[in-house]
């Protein structure tokens, strides 16, 4: 840090980890710098609801720079960190081609995770994850779509084929996504369609794991895949995944034995895995990685080596954290104090103890499941407290009033209020990936932004010169000759 400069901290995502991290910085002399590949910061758990139409996605992704305003030592950056130089205390962060480097004296690295395909990521081109807006949309488009092209199919094969949702992945995410497209199957869309009947649709929920909700315990997983098959759902465990294509998929049971299942729509959520920086810090500090890219982290949530750079969230293995947000939330608080202390000049905290606030999962309409420490809970009163917990931690009041009211829309009468769904949002993403160097292929390169002003200022000038002289909407010869043969037409056609 050079002298008469205030301390530089930089935080690298803006989910839970980072936002929280952020916040916890408010009153530290210090400068506060938010790197982030988005310009939102994203309620995760509710990202289902918005892929079933239930929330649009500005309910539950509010812009970080809006939550940040208030905050006079934060300023944020767009920009997906490619690179982190530990010795010298630079992060390098890229969008659109432009590079930008920032420096530090303090890091907190949040970055989260992805969706893990074991190391199948061609699989993705079929079944999108469920980890951003994008995939959310694309989803959305999916879904929808599925049942907009099951009333045109020609064949019962084909619509079958459509009318198939597969799920895979039967922890929270995944029981909740084959909740609500069962819900909208069977009851928000049974009554828009003309020559298909959406109630005979199948919903699919596959796991290689031997239950439902393997976290929750026994109990609790067999409540909800009777709540799940009450509602419609299939529920296939033990079976795993070996291929996807465009039309269906292949599962291997245990014995050994494969079978395909014809169905367009697929969903996956199974599995996760850490963002790549942590094997960027890795490579650099020596610190161990697990098998999910988690990086190994002192008790104080320290890298080895680097006491200045905090590691949190789903990046961490620790202690046999799980992978969410109350865990990213809390050592994202802790790490910010244990940065404000320093500069106080204040002995440190005790190690990182993260304290389990309990795990919900919904169901379907009024049904879910909650495990409180030993308290384990069912249906409808375990519902209405995942509403209240999720309401409390929605980012803003506008987003918990409206996220209310599209609630009461869904869960009382039939409607959703987010059901649009375009081939953009379906194929967008892969058009991008098409490209040798995607988005960026779009933007012109500097050195022509000149050009580009140049030909800008030139339309500009026609447009008001044509406004000016009065020629929209005539054909210049005609007014030429109209000109040529009659004053009083030349004063009519220049009115």
């Amino acid at each position: 840090m050079a002298e008469g400069q205030r301390h530089q901290v930089v935080v690298i995502g803006s989910g839970f980890g980072g936002l929280f991290g952020a916040k916890a910085l408010r009153r530290a002399d210090a400068d506060v710098t938010v790197v982030a590949k988005t310009t939102h910061h994203l309620f995760q758990p509710l990202l289902y609801q918005v892929a079933t139409g239930i929330l649009s996605q500005g309910e539950i992704a509010p812009p970080t720079r809006e939550i940040l305003a208030d905050q006079d030592n934060a300023r944020v950056l767009l920009g997906e960190v490619t690179d982190i130089d530990l010795e010298r205390k630079l992060v390098v962060s890229k969008v659109l081609g432009r590079r930008t480097v920032t420096p530090y004296d303090s890091l907190i690295v949040a970055a989260g995770s992805g969706q893990s395909y074991f190391g199948n990521d061609q699989f993705a081109d079929y079944a999108p994850g469920m980890k951003s807006i994008d995939d959310a949309l694309e989803l959305r488009g999916r879904i929808f779509g599925a049942f907009e092209l099951a009333e045109l199919a020609e064949t019962e094969e084909e619509v079958e084929r459509l009318l198939t949702f597969v799920v895979v992945g039967a922890g929270p995410t995944g029981v909740e996504m084959a909740g609500q497209i069962a819900e909208l199957a069977h009851r928000t869309l049974s009554k828009d369609f003309s020559k298909i009947c959406t109630r005979e649709a199948r919903v699919i929920l596959l796991d290689a794991a031997p239950q439902v909700l393997a976290p929750f315990g026994a109990k609790l997983g067999a409540s909800a895949a009777k709540s799940l098959e009450k509602r419609g759902v299939e529920i296939r465990v033990g079976e795993m995944v070996t291929d996807v294509d465009e039309r269906g998929l292949v599962v291997q049971k245990k014995d050994g034995t494969s079978t395909r299942i014809e169905a367009v729509t697929k969903v996956w959520a199974a599995g996760v895995q850490a963002n790549p920086l942590g094997r960027t810090l890795a490579e650099q500090s020596g610190a161990p990685l697990d098998r999910a890219g988690r990086i190994g982290v002192n008790p104080d949530l320290t890298l080895p080596g680097h006491p200045e750079v905090f590691v949190v969230g789903d990046m961490i293995a620790l202690d046999n954290l799980p992978g969410v947000a109350q865990v990213a939330i809390q050592g994202a608080k802790y790490a910010g104090k244990e940065i404000s202390r320093r500069l106080d000049n204040k002995p440190p905290q005790k190690p990182f103890k993260y304290f389990d606030k309990g795990s919900m999962a919904t169901i379907s309409r009024f049904s879910a499941v909650a495990l409180i420490g030993r308290i384990r809970l069912t249906g409808f009163i375990a519902w209405l407290m995942w509403l209240g917990v999720h309401l409390v931690y929605l980012t803003g009041f506008k987003n918990r009033i409206t996220t209310l009211l599209h609630w009461a829309v869904t869960f009382i009468g039939t409607g959703r209020s987010e059901r649009v769904a375009t081939q953009q949002q379906i194929f967008g993403r892969l058009a991008l990936e098409r490209l040798e160097h995607g988005a960026t292929e779009f933007v012109s390169p500097r050195e022509e932004w000149g050009d580009v002003r140049a030909e800008l200022e030139a339309r500009a000038a026609e447009e008001s010169r044509l406004t000016d002289s009065g020629e929209r909407g005539h054909n210049r010869d005609k007014v030429g000759a109209e000109v040529g043969g009659s004053n009083t037409n030349a004063s009519i056609s220049g009115v």
